[in-house]
């Protein structure tokens, strides 16, 4: 589990610089052949001045994802008025279309079905924004849908990430668009 967010600017550089660092070297080898030590060598801080921000790597890995959780959510809400019921949202073609430079983090954190510490924040994350929509709309159901929505996001995305789904970045995004448009007409 990571540390709770301080306000302190040097904090926040340190964090940037230790996720900057774990990006790096994931480029370079998968999450599960990475060190703390290498990490923290790139990073150019001490050792235990990444165990005073994460509790280890996986911590890291998460928080270094963070920006793909809120690109997410922000893509599934990009819409307003009556969304097309075939065709998903610029913003959501665009997030499947820019995974591919850190797919292979995605999939270390996010296994297939969406589960996974990164599937655990998506499924949150999701599940928060959808329930305030739906509730803010009156929509009836809210917290069902809510969790059927993060769930049925999560794991199509986990298991297209995984190569358990054949569909383009274009296809995919369009395949689970009209899958959640269904959801919410559902109820």
């Amino acid at each position: 589990m990571s540390r709770a967010p301080q306000a302190d600017p040097r904090a926040a550089r340190t964090r940037a610089r230790l996720r900057a660092a774990l990006l790096a070297e994931c480029a370079e080898r998968p999450l599960e052949e990475v060190g703390v030590a290498a990490l923290v060598r790139r990073a150019g801080v001490a050792r235990a001045t990444f165990y005073g921000h994460y509790d280890g790597l996986e911590a890291l890995a998460v928080d270094a994802c963070a920006d793909v959780v809120r690109q997410a959510v922000d893509a599934l809400h990009a819409w307003r008025g009556r969304p097309d019921p075939v065709h998903a949202p610029p913003a959501l073609h665009a997030f499947f279309a820019g995974l591919a430079p850190h797919s292979a983090l995605y999939r270390s954190l996010l296994a297939p079905g969406g589960g996974g510490p990164l599937g655990r924040v998506l499924h949150r994350d999701l599940r928060a924004r959808s329930l305030a929509e739906r509730e803010l709309a009156g929509a009836a159901d809210a917290p069902l849908v809510a969790s059927a929505v993060a769930a049925t996001f999560a794991g199509v995305l986990a298991d297209w990430l995984h190569g358990l789904l054949a569909a383009s970045p274009a296809e995919v995004a369009d395949q689970v668009w009209q899958l959640l448009v269904a959801l919410h007409r559902s109820r």
